[in-house]
């Protein structure tokens, strides 16, 4: 595929179909065609309203907590310079973590869901549905669901279900229904999948709260902008803080949305080196893996055209990962003509890498970080010590490890 012209700017968003270049746009059924429309009506009649971004930002700082902080990794920037001190190698930059896991609900999903819920109330919807993969989006979407009086139900993988049982129970707490989803592998895209037939079916009163920025236009769109929080308070904290922009920024890549949140504001920033991560599971030779930028192709899934794994028929693969958060076989749209245009790099981090950075931001930070994000810090362990010492590097600390503690115990042989 031929490497698409350079924009004027990275951060101009989708065309009016909803597509970044080739990837995008809305392939849903003719059921849903009049409700994402309405839904696309609303949006853009909210997102400059004044009274709508006042009440937001209102819910975000005194409800979830923001501006959530950017925090010096000392820890992890001393273990980092001692290895690049013993490999004889660039001395080794200074790692700050914009810490998403401080938020109300432990993680990035509550910047988007407090947006959708103020959409939802303002579309006179009565009911919220939600899918979830490690179970953050349901926690927060029940959360919001909670705080506003709504019913929520819940999409969650069977197998998901099994792997992230407090998220379960939180939700339960919170009043959501969890329905587990047997179908596939019963992990994030078969709870998609489900999420768009009870949408199908309940048209009329019926919000679809999306956790990614993947699903049919608008929903990549709407989703990046209200995660983009993540990005513009870290650019103006990393330059309260140090004076200049960040030489580089890492984030983990599932469908997408706290990358995009981190990397939209610094995209036009030519000098910030932006790398997402995807997982590579056990490796990319194979198929337990959900690298589909690294090693799989453009198709259409979930209302979108992006990279996706798929086989020679076209038919959707099951992927793997240690982290029910990135265990999706495709990536939102803007992500995949990010790819292409050349503006970010994703590369491909393993279990077992990922499983190593967790146990030693643990160790090193007295922070347990989710497995989607120590995916990103596993990354940063391994270009941080080649980096000078005057160099700055921000990973964004997507959530908390809570809900991962049973999966780490089971992955080093150990019980809880």
């Amino acid at each position: 595929m031929n490497k698409p012209a350079t924009p004027n700017s990275f951060r101009t968003g989708p065309d009016e179909q909803g597509m970044f270049g080739i990837f995008g746009g809305r392939f849903v059924a003719e059921t849903l065609m009049p409700l994402i429309l309405d839904l696309e009506k609303n949006w853009n009649e909210v997102r400059n309203d004044p009274d709508f971004r006042a009440e937001l930002t209102d819910l975000s700082t005194h409800y979830a907590g923001r501006p959530s902080k950017l925090y010096f990794a000392e820890g992890l920037t001393k273990h980092l310079r001692e290895v690049s001190s013993a490999k004889g190698l660039g001395g080794g930059a200074k790692v700050y973590f914009k810490r998403e896991d401080l938020n109300h609900t432990g993680s990035h999903k509550i910047n988007n869901c407090l947006g959708q819920i103020l959409l939802a109330k303002r579309m006179g919807k009565k009911r919220i549905i939600a899918e979830t993969g490690a179970g953050q989006h349901g926690v927060a979407s029940a959360t919001v669901a909670a705080r506003f009086g709504f019913p929520c139900v819940v999409y969650m993988g069977a197998t998901d279900v099994a792997r992230q049982s407090p998220n379960v129970f939180r939700m339960k707490l919170l009043g959501a229904e969890v329905r587990p989803v047997t179908a596939g592998h019963g992990t994030l895209k078969d709870a998609m999948n489900e999420a768009l037939r009870d949408w199908v079916t309940n048209v009329e009163d019926t919000y679809y709260l999306i956790g990614t920025a993947a699903g049919p236009h608008p929903y990549p769109e709407l989703v990046r902008d209200f995660q983009s929080v993540i990005g513009s308070e870290a650019r103006a904290q990393i330059l309260e803080q140090e004076g200049r922009l960040p030489d580089t920024i890492i984030a983990a890549v599932g469908g997408g949305s706290n990358a995009i949140g981190l990397f939209h504001p610094f995209l036009d920033d030519k000098d910030v080196r932006i790398i997402g991560i995807e997982a590579g599971g056990r490796g990319l030779d194979g198929i337990e893996h959900c690298a589909s930028m690294n090693a799989g192709s453009p198709g259409v899934l979930h209302g979108n055209r992006t990279y996706l794994l798929q086989n020679a028929d076209g038919q959707i693969m099951d992927g793997h990962s240690i982290s029910a958060g990135l265990d999706y076989p495709g990536v939102g749209p803007e992500h995949s003509w990010l790819r292409d245009s050349g503006r970010v790099e994703y590369v491909p981090i393993l279990d077992d890498e990922a499983l190593e950075a967790f146990k030693l931001t643990t160790r090193v930070e007295g922070i347990i970080p989710a497995l989607e994000s120590a995916h990103a810090i596993a990354h940063a362990v391994k270009i941080v010590p080649a980096m000078d010492k005057d160099q700055i590097v921000i990973v964004n600390l997507s959530g908390r490890g809570d809900k991962d503690v049973h999966t780490v115990a089971s992955m080093l042989g150990m019980e809880i």
